[in-house]
């Protein structure tokens, strides 16, 4: 009887049991393998995706149309151009003689009575008010290389009288009634002292009006259209702030169309002490006289009722930022501001247009017909926006439009620092600043000037 080999069972099992655990071993491994490999593919590739992508957002610039991306892009570029633009140390890159490029001009300064300039400099605000381009043209022109002494070798003669400093004890704006008599009586003694302005008949003389409707000396329009210029001055050469494209008894005189006083100094405290590299949080900035209900005055309306719309139409507009009261950090303001409104007020120019400009916000100017200074100088179309009165409803479209589409190339340009240099006045003249776009302007008269036509005729 045959017995079943039992331990050749065993040891078959055994080896069945050992050869199983072999192959699970083996199978184990390869399944390792084959993650481990896998996954070092994927690192291996994450990590080269990752360095070819750093790379090239080192090397290259991103270009985006969103709004807040153009915006904080361009900060740096903004900054250093508003800090350039007021810095003295711009002033490095000019010659040191304007006059070279001024085709060898020449002015006289009179030297007049105190009581026709600087008598009025006791009050301070003589020297910084809106209207004190009067003040800052004299005082650089009496700094300026362009000046002779002599006034035989002038081309042109300045006559300086202040009349924007007698300011109202009422209201605090300047009363100009006195304007008239104080100019006539300063014609009156040079035309009496020296023999230059009845050889010319005044056309070689130079004065400022840098108040509401220029020489016309009047804050109401239909008044100072109904008494026109001075007879004494028409025939002479006036800087006036008020200018329009469009034929007007205030400007029948040859006339440069200069800008309002800013004060340089008081723009660049404003940039030293804020964060000009900060995000312009204010949409679209106005601060000043907004009426309610706009009274009539000699049946015209404040502002032809424009600033009335606005406030009726966007004062509830989280957009606008509307503020009808003084405020000491307005400066500030438009440095946070993306579009500054400057809407006509009795005339049509506003300091709010230099202000906007060397702070680096769009201007948006809604004023029919303004004539804009130095037009050769600033390239107003490009770096500002016109807005028709009538359309000022149709405000926040329109700006949001411009957001949407060109805003970055506006303020690219806008940021440019020559344009700031050319709208603001220095104590000394400074090729392409404020006072050099006057005399500039001036050499394209001087067909008036007695010198350059008796070397003519000689």
């Amino acid at each position: 009887m045959l017995e079943p080999k039992r331990t050749n069972n065993r040891n078959r099992g055994f080896y069945v049991r050992m050869r199983l655990l072999h192959n699970n071993s083996r199978n184990v491994r390869t399944s390792e393998k084959s993650f481990c490999y896998r996954y070092f593919k994927w690192v291996l590739w994450f990590s080269l995706s990752f360095y070819f992508f750093a790379s090239f957002l080192f090397n290259h610039k991103p270009n985006t149309t969103s709004f807040i991306s153009k915006t904080t892009v361009s900060q740096s570029k903004a900054s250093r151009a508003l800090i350039e633009s007021i810095n003295s140390s711009a002033v490095l890159q000019y010659p040191k003689h304007p006059q070279d490029s001024l085709n060898g001009l020449k002015i006289y300064v009179y030297e007049l009575p105190t009581k026709y300039n600087s008598d009025w400099l006791s009050n301070e605000r003589c020297r910084n008010h809106l209207f004190a381009s009067e003040v800052a043209i004299h005082r650089a022109l009496l700094n300026s290389d362009v000046r002779t002494f002599d006034p035989w070798e002038a081309d042109f003669f300045f006559v300086p009288v202040y009349v924007s400093c007698n300011f109202s004890t009422v209201n605090g704006f300047p009363a100009i009634g006195h304007a008239r008599s104080l100019i006539g009586s300063a014609v009156e003694l040079i035309s009496s002292q020296f023999p230059f302005w009845n050889r010319s008949l005044g056309s070689d003389h130079v004065f400022v009006a840098s108040h509401d409707f220029g020489a016309c000396f009047h804050t109401l329009e239909d008044v100072a259209m109904a008494d026109g210029i001075p007879e004494i001055l028409r025939n002479s050469i006036i800087l006036q702030t008020f200018g329009v494209k469009y034929d007007h008894p205030c400007q029948r005189a040859e006339h440069v169309v200069i800008p309002p006083y800013v004060s340089p100094e008081s723009v660049r405290k404003t940039l030293a002490t804020s964060d000009v590299t900060g995000k312009r949080d204010i949409f679209a900035f106005f601060r000043g006289k907004m009426e309610v209900h706009p009274k009539n005055v000699s049946g015209r309306y404040y502002s032809k009722k424009v600033r009335t719309v606005i406030l009726q139409k966007y004062g509830n507009d989280r957009r606008f930022y509307l503020k009808r009261h003084r405020f000491a950090g307005y400066q500030l303001e438009i440095l946070r501001s993306t579009f500054c409104l400057c809407p006509l007020g009795w005339a049509p120019w506003s300091p709010r247009l230099v202000e906007s400009v060397v702070l680096g916000c769009v201007p948006v100017i809604i004023a029919d017909g303004i004539e804009l200074p130095f037009s050769s100088a600033v390239p107003w179309a490009d770096i500002s926006l016109t807005v028709a009165e009538k359309d000022v409803g149709k405000l926040g479209t329109i700006l949001e439009h411009v957001t949407a589409t060109n805003l970055s190339i506006i303020q690219q340009k806008l940021w440019d620092p020559r344009i700031t240099r050319s709208l603001l006045f220095h104590d000394r003249t400074v090729e392409g600043d404020a006072t050099w776009q006057v005399l500039h302007a001036l050499t394209e008269n001087l067909n008036r000037s007695h010198r350059r036509s008796r070397v003519v005729n000689e």
